[in-house]
């Protein structure tokens, strides 16, 4: 589904020029559940922005489900985001004045789904998210755990092929951090492609494939499996 090849992301001052990324390269299939890590810095959310297709590279070739990306404009990349992607946030990025039912049911609005479909989507997304008897509230009046539920069920109401979750667990505490990965975790399950970056080693193990970064670079690659662990060495971490 994702392939990554030579990408690179600069940013350029007047005297000096500064790698984000620097010549990552790596595959994820479709169904797979992969994990980015690293130190802060190391350039993971600009990864997972172009993965997203909410940032450009500077150099280097991104294809999505046979699409290059690379170069596209942005209406275009806008286009294929539709339907194909859900994105899951560490401060949940729930909108203050919509109620649940409201912020769930926002994205087959822009996809003109029509109002009687809309609500039967939405409705059987809350009642598997555990939230349907929040469906009127807003999201102030809810748990941190709870905001995070609504903001998984808005990414997957559209039944999305690929889910790009930044730090899903970042702002819960560790039992509610656990329900969403098991969440995340059943939804890959069934056939979703989930990528996510996260600081948790708990989290990780989650993932069929942790990705690390470091300076850029990809330094390591997990590929978990059920009799072990395989370890591609693909460059030096101190």
């Amino acid at each position: 589904m994702i392939q990554i090849k030579n990408l690179k992301k600069s940013f350029r001052t007047e005297e000096l020029e500064t790698y984000a990324l620097n010549d990552v390269s790596f595959k994820i299939a479709e169904g797979e559940f992969a994990a980015i890590m690293g130190p802060s810095g190391c350039g993971k959310s600009t990864l997972l922005n172009i993965v997203g297709m909410l940032d450009d590279p500077s150099s280097g070739s991104y294809q999505f489900a046979g699409h290059e990306i690379s170069g596209l404009k942005e209406y275009q990349r806008t286009e294929l985001r539709k339907g194909n992607l859900g994105f899951v946030f560490q401060s949940f990025n729930l909108i203050d004045e919509l109620t649940v039912f409201e912020n769930v049911e926002l994205p087959l609005i822009y996809l003109k789904v029509n109002k009687s479909e809309r609500r039967e989507k939405v409705l059987k997304v809350l009642e598997r998210m555990k939230i349907a008897h929040r469906e009127n509230h807003f999201p102030n009046q809810l748990s941190g755990g709870q905001q995070q539920r609504v903001a998984i069920a808005r990414a997957v109401v559209t039944n999305p092929k690929l889910i790009l979750a930044d730090e899903p667990t970042g702002n819960l505490d560790s039992k509610n951090g656990v329900e969403v990965m098991n969440l995340l975790t059943e939804l890959n399950q069934e056939g979703t492609t989930i990528v996510m970056v996260t600081h948790s080693n708990r989290d990780a193990q989650y993932a069929h494939k942790v990705i690390n970064l470091f300076d850029g670079k990809v330094a390591t690659e997990n590929q978990n499996r059920e009799l072990g662990t395989q370890i591609k060495e693909i460059g030096v971490m101190s």
